[in-house]
């Protein structure tokens, strides 16, 4: 079995100086509709093959997500969206012991998630849409990525303002991981994500990665994930498949601002640019 590339304890904390350890996720969409991969690993087989690629590219994490959370996206049941991850988990389970993280709002996903073999919860909806879910992380002492979001991914994008878009995303995120700990999450194992892309406008996005440093005044990891999203192919007038170079660009940014975890699709091309920003961080 292959050794965890990086053990879920030395997940990075909060730091002074940016990018001193970014970690990679790798995105692992088993679903037919997701906005840039749907249907791509489909099939088991192909899930694993995939999963395996991204840890030989580099990938720290693998998360895996078995319903679209793109704009205007339909929500799946909890038994279609369980006979999509479990076998998945379980089988990359057995080819590596990598940090697996499920991407899922509901608690009866994330439940028998962790039962399969997973580590991390990403919760799109940083633990609103079911209050079961933070207890059900506690259960398990697993880590849970809290991830801020207006509306719902179907509605997410109609018309979606804010006075102090900063400001508003920082409030929700401490509220949330004072509730998650009250629920009895560990709070050294809370990660937080100030949602870009959902629920926001592309000024609110470019926004977001400009003082991405605030985020670290709540003292946790903070992930971010841009890869591919409509910003991107809004700002450069590119469609789905050129949006890589837009997508590397904001990695930079994003790193150079404090960020501490990258979502990605792109794992190989990402450690690259994540090495060259580090270089010039440490000169």
């Amino acid at each position: 079995m292959a050794r965890r590339s990086i053990p879920l304890s030395e997940l990075p904390m909060p730091r002074v100086f940016p990018c001193n350890n970014p970690v990679l996720m790798g995105i692992l969409n088993v679903t037919p509709d997701s906005f840039s991969d749907g249907g791509r690993h489909w099939a088991l087989q192909d899930a694993v093959n995939h999963a395996k690629r991204m840890i030989d590219d580099g990938a720290d994490i693998i998360d895996i997500g078995g319903e679209s959370t793109r704009p205007f996206s339909e929500p799946v049941g909890e038994d279609e969206e369980l006979s999509r991850v479990i076998p998945v988990i379980e089988k990359v389970r057995d080819i590596s012991d990598i940090p697996i993280s499920v991407d899922t709002y509901k608690a009866a996903v994330a439940h028998e998630a962790l039962k399969a073999g997973a580590d991390i919860i990403n919760d799109i909806s940083g633990l609103t849409y079911d209050d079961k879910m933070a207890h059900v992380i506690a259960q398990h002492d697993a880590y849970a990525v809290i991830m801020h979001i207006r509306g719902a991914p179907k509605n997410m994008q109609e018309n979606p303002v804010y006075g102090n878009v900063i400001a508003e995303i920082m409030a929700f995120l401490r509220r949330q991981s004072n509730y998650a700990v009250e629920a009895g999450v560990d709070g050294g194992k809370i990660i937080i994500d100030p949602g870009i892309g959902f629920g926001k406008r592309v000024e609110d996005n470019l926004r977001i990665l400009k003082m991405l440093h605030v985020f670290k005044e709540l003292g946790k990891p903070v992930l971010i994930g841009t890869s591919m999203k409509s910003f991107i192919g809004k700002i450069t007038d590119s469609p789905l498949e050129e949006r890589v170079e837009g997508s590397l660009a904001t990695v930079a940014v994003a790193a150079m601002n404090g960020a501490d975890i990258f979502r990605v699709h792109d794992v190989l091309r990402t450690a690259r640019v994540l090495k060259m920003v580090k270089a010039v961080m440490d000169a």
